[in-house]
């Protein structure tokens, strides 16, 4: 970590992250240990949720330099600092998007920043964060710099929002079995979409399914050797020699490296969706877009297990849905008012259908043609989520199992089933 992020002495971080896992071990407690750096810890609350809103005020507190984050906490980030924004007001809400835009336009995808006519734009950028940016970030401190980011997949249109902040969300890629990272962004050399490029004295390879080693730009599992590979599991020899071959750390994870040398991941191996004519997809880029980009979406996981479409479980963000249906001046307990959340939910997929704004992002076949609303949300205390706030697909899949079933009956397809009814009414009246 140390060979691929120089950390000053002077530098602070707050570490939000849990500190049993071995991504803030080694890339937070050892890194800032041996640099000399100083951190701090969030303050404890008598249960989980209040030590989660203790996290921005000793943010505020400790005004870190910079800040480790996986993507749940990100999108968390983002939709409070919209929701900030929109209670300033209309004007406060245009300068912000017409900020943006400048931003997006100047950074592209962060190797090409501020490159060639791109550069006539730096004084509007320079003004947009005079006048916006520099007081978001106060909410952080005043003091952050970059976020690491890392843990899982993390939707490039988060990325470009905290760069254009002026914080960018400098994303990592690694295994607790290779002590973890194996591949980092770093403030000088950085590109959006990419987990950055490996680290210095480790071999990264992309294989295909019988083993080959595949050229650039192709998509195969991420193969890794060096010596921070492990040697295996404890106590489990079988799954030591299925993972670990030849001193070759076989992932589970699909991804291509470009022609730049930087390393994209784009999803667990067994997280794929197999339609039933055996065609395969990764999942977590819909699913991660979707959170991130939908105001009203917080958690949605899709599914699609050699069936004839795909369907998902979303959990809505409650304050946002009743705000917009106290805007739209419609009851919750109508069954009109719950029609019209159900159809806000679908507008929010069909956006990346033909059509929409975002049409042409993702293969429409693997966008939901049915979803479930779910009352509850997926989290570490119903161990739905895992230590790094990642989906633990196998366990969400068996506690809704009837639920998903009933989403490939004739009932169960239609958004307003009795289910999904009834589940937006006691959202919107808890």
């Amino acid at each position: 970590c140390s060979q691929v992020l120089n950390i000053p002495p002077s530098y602070r971080s707050l570490l939000i992250l849990p500190w049993d896992h071995s991504f803030t071990h080694t890339a937070g407690i050892y890194l800032l240990i041996a640099s000399g750096a100083c951190m701090g810890a969030v303050q404890p609350g008598r249960n989980y949720a209040e030590s989660l809103r203790n996290i921005p005020v000793n943010i505020r507190e400790f005004r870190p330099t910079f800040l480790f984050s996986v993507p749940a906490l990100a999108r968390n980030f983002r939709k409070n600092i919209e929701n900030g924004i929109r209670q300033k007001g209309k004007i406060a809400g245009l300068l912000f998007t017409a900020g943006l835009r400048i931003a997006y336009a100047y950074n592209r995808e962060g190797l090409n920043r501020g490159k060639g006519l791109r550069s006539l734009l730096r004084p509007l950028v320079g003004t947009f964060d005079m006048l916006v940016f520099r007081k978001v970030r106060q909410a952080f401190g005043g003091d952050l710099e970059f976020f690491i980011g890392g843990g899982a997949l993390l939707d490039v249109e988060l990325q470009r929002f905290f760069y254009a902040l002026g914080i960018p969300m400098l994303q990592g890629y690694g295994l607790t079995e290779a002590a973890p990272v194996i591949s980092a962004n770093v403030p000088a050399r950085h590109k959006l979409g990419s987990s950055g490029r490996p680290v210095p004295d480790l071999e990264v390879t992309i294989r295909d399914d019988d083993d080959t080693i595949l050229t650039r730009e192709h998509v195969g599992e991420i193969v890794v050797r060096g010596d921070n590979v492990m040697v295996g599991y404890w106590d489990n020899q079988r799954t030591t020699r299925e993972t670990v071959r030849n001193g070759w750390l076989h992932t589970g994870d699909l991804g291509f490296l470009d022609k730049d040398g930087f390393l994209h991941v784009l999803g667990r191996k067994k997280s794929l969706l197999i339609s039933s004519d055996g065609e395969k997809f990764s999942p977590e880029g819909i699913e991660e877009t979707l959170a991130s980009e939908s105001p009203f979406i917080d958690q949605i996981m899709l599914y699609n297990n050699q069936s004839p479409y795909t369907v998902a479980l979303i959990v809505p963000n409650r304050a946002a849905l009743r705000d917009w249906m106290k805007q739209q001046g419609l009851s919750a307990q109508a069954p009109q008012g719950q029609l019209k959340a159900l159809g806000l939910l679908k507008a929010q997929i069909d956006e990346y259908r033909e059509g929409g704004g975002h049409q042409g992002m993702f293969p429409s076949k693997w966008l939901p043609s049915a979803f479930a609303v779910l009352e509850e949300g997926f989290s570490e205390e119903n161990q739905l989520l895992n230590a790094t706030l990642k989906m633990v697909r196998s366990r969400i899949s068996h506690r809704y199992r009837d639920t998903i079933e009933y989403l490939f009956t004739t009932e169960g397809k239609k958004i307003n089933n009795p289910k999904n009814c009834e589940a937006v009414g006691k959202i919107l009246a808890g």
